[in-house]
């Protein structure tokens, strides 16, 4: 086929273009032709296609996303917010923290152990493109059904990605969390977040200024996989009857993109770079719009300097490709030198592929050709706005009235025992060793808290012992039954479990993963969801510094639940005050953080004792959850408590469980006044924690928990080896160790 040059579009108006199989609608490819006043190239409607899918435009989700910034509260800690590749907060000391996170779901689901490696690889890249050093990964998991066949495929592949990638990079892998529901079953979601720090002074944003200036493309060849990639795969819901999609997942190399991110980390540290952008989804479709869409000029490329690995790809092909570790860079041409000095350094291929211009256009040539002439803006960022209609779902109502308040409760102290015993050894609530044991927690040296803690700790100043937290929290459960309140709830559980742990939460990053949007029932979720994150940030003070939206989750007519994973970053001053899960001394008191009320809706409880969904997920009370949290954390500070644990998934009896199992020792509860032994254990209220107490502290934390109006009942001690609930039954460490950490195993095995 003959190069089809911006002249050749021109003249031959009526050539037929394959804007369809790129996933463009019919409208969508005649608003291209009016932007550019002719048909595109084929180089050109390869980019827009990338360009506009779901993935990389927001096209679906825009309209309700900019909640987040018109509800945005103020803080003083928020440096960078939502557009840059990832937000950035300022965390004391002159040191400033990146995180973020996002979906590979679909190519995991392709190609399990690449969809999910490339993952890390791209949100990694992310965090150094804003100048900052990666300093650990957390890694939120939904898969099918756990005994369903395809789970074995998908899960082990998943974690062996995860692992092996991030190993590899040195990154300590600190948190998230797996989540099994049939719901799932053919859309595994696989979220990754990353971490990175940096001084106040060395943070760098997407964007070409200064025209003469370099672009200089550096990391990886370009090949032929992972064209279309993520940009196509998710913006497209799996249906048996297409044709396998393997081809378009990206092949990973966790040591070159170590070498990436110390050959880019050097390049800042001699101030050579005007501004970066990785190459992710879209490839060099993206990281050319976007940074001249961000610049103060325009940009000319020749396409044909690009280093490949294979050297039959077409000008669209490269264009598309989504090749990993690959980052562009745009460089003084005084530093230019320098720059390439670097990448030789640390083995790293680079090639000038282009300038900065003073105009306002997007020009790409290939082989002396001009094959891209376009605004950059109506690539990167004009792209279509969709307001698609939504709706109350019809059997919303019916749902919430299949109370889960009215199903069968056990009626005696041995059918107590025997849900427990069920309860945590489900797989949702059974221990996850097998899974986070193939990820390195400690590497670098600086991790204070890791799985199965509330939240994972990171050390980033040796010093000072200045840390940071995160946790990443989301039940589709509770979204299903009602997605304002859902959404919420999501958040005041990553909130809460950066408290527990000692951690003033910040900020927040999102990823909010759903079904189709064209279907108004999920796009009524979507909506619902957004708002109330959105109120509950506001109402919180932690603002979202970015995020991902999820899309097309979803096989033929079945969604997934919708599904809001939120992650809250927090700041403690002294890592060396943590506090930690697990019962540590015999004789402590505990006591119960918060009101418990008979909220079973959604709750572990009913779905493994009854497989029940229906009813209304738990109230939400976000000033309780805030000053919850400020007891949580001045308590940790001062001293007062040795151990704490929130309450969320599986209620009281799973919080107790965990902590007696990580400290070796047991506990004997007393059920307290004015509640029944079931709705104390298995209640999924929020707002609530409970934590162990040395005796000489009792009086110092019930005094503050009194001046400050939070509710405290003493519930026991810890004690023996075995959680006795007196009076109802006992519970051996080592029976409840055998139920909670065999399950995984066996399911896998």
């Amino acid at each position: 086929m003959s190069l089809d040059t911006v002249e050749n579009a021109a003249q031959t108006p009526d050539v037929d273009l394959p804007w369809a199989e790129l996933g463009l609608k019919k409208d969508e490819y005649e608003r291209v032709v009016e932007i550019l006043g002719r048909r595109p190239t084929g180089a050109e409607l390869a980019m827009y296609s990338v360009m506009w899918s779901e993935h990389c435009s927001y096209k679906s989700s825009k309209v309700h996303l900019r909640q987040f910034g018109e509800k945005a509260p103020q803080s003083d800690a928020m440096l960078v917010g939502i557009g840059e590749n990832a937000g950035v907060v300022d965390v004391g000391q002159g040191y400033a923290v990146t995180f973020k996170v996002e979906s590979h779901n679909h190519p995991s689901y392709v190609e399990p152990y690449q969809g999910a490696a490339t993952g890390v690889g791209g949100i990694v890249r992310d965090i150094i493109a804003m100048g900052a050093r990666p300093v650990a990964v957390v890694d939120p998991l939904r898969m099918g059904a756990a005994d369903h066949p395809d789970t074995k495929r998908v899960l082990p592949g998943v974690v062996a990605g995860i692992g092996g990638y991030g190993n590899c990079l040195g990154l300590p892998n600190i948190g998230g969390e797996v989540v099994f529901d049939a719901c799932y079953q053919g859309n595994p979601l696989v979220n990754a977040g990353a971490i990175g720090v940096m001084r106040h002074e060395d943070i760098h944003l997407a964007k070409a200024s200064g025209a003469g200036n370099k672009v200089i493309m550096y990391g990886a060849r370009t090949g032929g996989d992972g064209i279309g990639g993520a940009s196509i795969l998710a913006s497209e819901t799996f249906d048996d009857a297409k044709p396998s999609k393997r081809p378009a997942v990206q092949v990973g190399d966790p040591f070159q993109e170590k070498l990436l991110i110390e050959c880019t980390l050097e390049a800042f540290a001699e101030k050579l770079v005007v501004g970066i952008q990785d190459l992710g989804a879209a490839g060099i479709s993206c990281a050319t719009s976007e940074l001249a869409s961000n610049g103060s000029g325009g940009m000319r490329v020749e396409l044909d300097d690009v280093p490949l690995r294979d050297s039959t790809l077409s000008p669209e092909e490269i264009l598309m490709s989504e090749s990993q570790e690959r980052m562009c860079a745009v460089v003084e041409p005084s530093k230019v030198d320098r720059f390439l000095e670097i990448c030789e350094k640390w083995d790293v291929i680079a090639t000038v592929i282009g300038e900065v211009t003073d105009g306002d256009r997007l020009e790409i040539f290939w082989h002396g050709e001009k094959i891209v002439d376009v605004d950059p803006r109506t690539v990167a960022h004009d792209g279509p706005v969709y307001e698609r209609p939504y709706a109350r779902p019809e059997w919303q109502d019916a749902l919430q009235a299949d109370d889960a308040g009215k199903l069968p409760r056990p009626g005696s102290g041995d059918e107590l025992k025997a849900q427990v015993l069920a309860l945590v050894s489900s797989p949702n609530q059974a221990s996850k060793k097998w899974i986070t044991s193939q990820y390195d927690h400690f590497v670098q040296g600086n991790t204070v808290l890791a799985q199965p803690e509330d939240s994972g700790m990171i050390r980033i100043d040796e010093e000072t012992g200045l840390g940071v937290a995160i946790a990443t929290d989301g039940n589709g459960r509770f979204a299903k039954l009602d997605p304002y309140t859902g959404a919420q709830l999501a958040l005041a559980e990553a909130y809460r479990n950066v408290a527990t742990t000692g951690a003033k939460p910040l900020a927040v990053s999102d990823c909010l993963n759903f079904g189709s949007p064209e279907d108004p029932a999920v796009m009524w979720q979507f909506a619902e969801a957004i708002r109330g994150l959105a109120d509950g940030c506001l109402q919180l003070g932690t603002p979202v510094t970015g995020g991902n939206v999820s899309l097309y989750n979803q096989t033929g007519e079945a969604a997934i639940h919708p599904t809001p994973v939120v992650a809250v970053l927090g700041v403690i001053d002294d890592v060396a005050r943590r506090t930690p899960v697990a019962f540590r001394e015999e004789g402590q008191l505990l006591y119960l953080l918060g009101d418990t009320r008979e909220e079973f809706g959604g709750s572990a409880w009913s779905q493994v004792v009854h497989d029940h969904l229906g009813g209304l997920p738990p109230q939400v009370d976000l000033e309780r959850e805030r000053l919850l949290g400020e007891i949580l954390i001045s308590a940790s500070r001062d001293g007062m408590i040795d151990a704490a644990h929130d309450l969320s998934d599986g209620g009281l009896i799973q919080a107790v469980v965990e902590s007696a199992l990580l400290g070796g020792k047991g506990a004997r509860l007393i059920v307290p006044d004015g509640l029944d032994a079931f709705t104390f254990l298995f209640s999924e209220s929020a707002g609530r924690a409970v934590v162990a107490i040395p005796r000489s502290e009792e009086l110092r934390f019930n005094d503050m928990c009194g001046a400050r109006g939070l509710p405290v009942t003493r519930i026991g001690v810890v004690d023996g080896d075995s959680v006795d609930v007196q009076g109802e039954f006992a519970l051996s460490l080592d029976e409840l160790r055998e139920a909670h950490e065999n399950t995984i195993p066996a399911l896998l095995a």
